[in-house]
């Protein structure tokens, strides 16, 4: 007795249809764009990040489609476009939702409180990582690094910037966005839907009231080393200490006392984290060599 291949489990390999085209209004639309962003750089291959950000604006992650479209634009094969496209992690490759809530999971953030945050996030959405909410507004994942370690433990919703976070806060955060109640980032620009995240990464200017304005988004403990280097005077201290003892500060300098509004490092910070609070204290240190 025989089996056919297909009952082995066995893949006959056919090849791919090809992807299917955008709607000629879509694709006339997305090449008055992508001539715009082609014109920006010496080498045409160069526009191949912004125009990867732009069809992604337009569906809301870079189909087959989207890299047909960049490589005929670029002149480029799909295998050169689909390299890229799946080298970068801020280019999804499947369905997401409007919100991309990525939880901080490197060393610092994760020993800050950064790992409970995203196992409490997936359990409290009933998603795992990668994954979009039933309802589309909110995928869930996990990030290498913010780039905010003096925030930990952080929290990016379409790459802006939620500090000092919490399991509580974070959902908080993710029901608020899929009731469609306001949000406001701890730094940076108002909150907008992922696809219009895209097109601002596209290099296309973001039009809203105020957005532009609203950027800037280093805090005093960011910035401490560039005060230095710089020759200006610094403070005794960025932050309290987190026993809230006295500070200890050379007699000719003010000691630094920031205001409720002024942004704190949060690793050194009197404001409550999942994990850095002085109930749990570290162990003592060991002297090298025992």
């Amino acid at each position: 007795m025989t089996t056919s291949s297909s009952e082995r489990g066995v893949s006959l390999g056919m090849p791919e249809l090809p992807a299917p085209a955008y709607p000629d209004d879509v694709r006339a639309r997305l090449e008055t764009d992508a001539r715009e962003i082609i014109a920006r750089y010496p080498d045409s291959r160069s526009a191949l990040l912004p125009l990867l950000h732009l069809v992604q604006s337009e569906e809301g992650h870079v189909t087959r489609t989207g890299m047909q479209f960049c490589a005929d634009v670029l002149d480029l094969t799909t295998a050169e476009v689909t390299a890229v496209a799946t080298f970068y992690t801020m280019y999804r490759r499947r369905p997401s939702g409007d919100y991309q809530v990525g939880v901080c999971t490197n060393t610092l953030c994760a020993v800050m409180g950064g790992d409970a945050i995203f196992e409490s996030l997936q359990d409290h959405l009933g998603v795992g990582n990668g994954e979009t909410t039933e309802d589309g507004k909110v995928t869930v994942e996990h990030i290498e690094c913010n780039a905010a370690c003096d925030f930990a433990p952080v929290v990016m919703v379409n790459w802006e910037f939620f500090d000092n976070q919490t399991p509580a806060s974070v959902k908080a955060l993710v029901d608020d966005l899929r009731a469609g109640r306001p949000v406001t980032p701890t730094r940076g620009a108002p909150l907008c839907t992922f696809k219009e995240t895209a097109r601002i990464l596209a290099g296309f200017p973001d039009e809203r009231d105020g957005a532009v304005a609203a950027g800037g988004s280093a805090g005093p403990a960011s910035l401490a080393g560039l005060r230095l280097a710089k020759g200006e005077a610094s403070a005794a201290r960025v932050v309290h200490p987190r026993d809230g003892g006295p500070h200890d500060a050379p007699q000719d300098r003010a000691v630094h006392d920031p205001s409720p509004t002024e942004h704190l490092s949060s690793h050194d910070a009197p404001q409550d984290t999942s994990a850095s609070d002085p109930s749990n204290p570290a162990g003592p240190t060991a002297e090298e060599g025992e």
